[in-house]
């Protein structure tokens, strides 16, 4: 095996289950290399099997550190090439013993007994009953102490850092899947699961025949006191977040054969329903955006603005348009504005389009040295300079300064200022948007 056998591959199962490799796996999150109770067990046997700590605490760093290459496993032993923190690379190997057919067989014959320890299994899981019954037809699965056995070509005949790393890695394996631990036994997954079904078949028979034992009463429900104690407070791994629709879900129709109640509208509860929809598949995606948890919490609307904002996200019918406009406290004419205002910007949009401030004497300097620096020399257009304003002579076309540096286009029609584009910086580009008609 070469030093990067199998490196940067998922884990490949050959020869009929006879070997598995693993690709190196990240630096392990937090402190602890198990989280599961049987990983933890691997880890105790090397722990108690080792003679001396300070090797297995420079393994664990080595482990840490991403020192352990591919890991092999096939029965009755792991191998990997684990590197120093110099970069020199030792073979590794840990042997575990295999055990023999006849304790398979009584493996097997209990594991089918109990549909819920294979059901187990299945889900990569080593319940601590299905442990406690193999031992009970004395089968020990588990390592113990001294069951570990090093070999590296450092040349320790102890467990030192290399083999401890490897044991330490072998310990993350185990926690994603139990079926390490039974391949390091003697059996591979594949093999293990067709003798199982062999065996559940034939048993399936004997009971359509009568010659197998009736299963008591409430077999499979609930779980043993012993089990739930043993497990102590080891949760398992929460699911997968399911996919983000496409698109926002349709509101539930309320045009019902019986009537409404007195002052209530169907009508307008169902493009509330369907607001509703819509920010809420907006926030589920703002949610799920990198760094959102670091962002700052928006601030809550107004009534006025929130009006404004369904008219801008709904498109809504002209009856619902006049009533949003009430809300909104403007006239229809205005609220077309206000909700130009809005796509472009939100909230921040719509003060400008609002609000008149008077820049103080700092403020009112960088504005104009950001107009001064905005155009080269003589290509800056004649502007008109009122309050935060400044309005280009003989065009119909105007630029808004706002209390937080962004410079905001607008363009006069029909006598009236309205939002021709976004912000920018720029103050040239935010007019160029503006002359060219948003």
């Amino acid at each position: 095996m070469s030093e990067d056998d199998g490196y940067g591959t998922d884990s490949v199962d050959s020869g009929g289950g006879a070997e598995r490799t693993f690709a190196p796996l990240p630096p392990p999150p937090g402190r602890g290399f198990a989280t599961s109770w049987w990983g933890r067990a691997w880890l105790q046997a090397l722990e108690d099997t080792a003679l001396d700590g300070q090797q297995l605490k420079k393994g664990r760093r080595l482990a840490r550190e991403g020192g352990v290459r591919a890991v092999s496993v096939r029965p009755g032993r792991i191998t990997a090439v684990v590197r120093d923190r110099d970069g020199t690379g030792h073979r590794s190997d840990v042997l575990l013993q295999e055990l023999g057919d006849e304790a398979w067989d009584r493996f097997l014959d209990m594991a089918v007994e109990r549909a819920g320890h294979i059901a187990a299994l299945l889900d990569r899981e080593m319940p601590p009953h299905l442990v406690e019954d193999a031992a009970g037809a004395g089968v020990d699965l588990l390592p113990g102490i001294g069951d570990l056995e090093p070999e590296c070509t450092c040349g320790t005949w102890d467990h030192c850092p290399h083999s401890g790393a490897l044991c330490y890695q072998v310990a993350r394996l185990l926690d994603e899947d139990p079926f390490v631990l039974l391949l390091l036994r003697g059996r591979g997954e594949r093999r293990l699961l067709d003798e199982l079904q062999v065996r559940s078949a034939a048993r399936a028979v004997r009971r359509a025949e009568g010659d197998a034992p009736e299963e008591p009463a409430g077999e499979g429900y609930g779980v043993p006191a012993g089990e739930a104690f043993a497990a102590g407070s080891i949760l398992p791994p929460l699911p997968l977040p399911p996919p983000v629709p496409e698109e926002p879900g349709l509101p539930p129709s309320l045009d019902t054969e019986a009537g409404p109640p007195s002052g209530i509208d169907p009508a307008a509860l169902e493009v509330l329903a369907a607001d509703s929809a819509v920010r809420a598949h907006r926030m589920l995606l703002e949610a799920l955006t990198p760094g959102h948890g670091r962002q700052q919490v928006p601030a809550e609307l107004t009534p006025e603005q929130d009006a404004v904002r369904m008219a801008a996200d709904a498109h809504p019918e002209p009856w619902i348009a006049k009533r949003l406009a009430e809300g909104s406290g403007r006239p229809r004419a205005e609220l077309e504005a206000a909700v130009s205002a809005w796509r472009y910007g939100g909230a921040a949009a719509l003060a400008v389009l609002d609000e008149e401030w008077d820049p103080d004497a700092d403020s009112l300097a960088r504005a104009r040295a950001r107009l001064a620096a905005a155009w080269e020399e003589g290509e800056r257009p004649p502007l008109r300079a009122a309050r935060a304003r400044w309005t280009v002579a003989g065009a119909d076309v105007q630029l808004r300064y706002d209390q937080d540096g962004r410079w905001w286009p607008y363009r006069k029609e029909r006598g009236r200022w309205v939002p021709a584009g976004p912000s920018d910086d720029d103050p040239a580009s935010a007019l160029a948007g503006a002359s060219a008609g948003g």
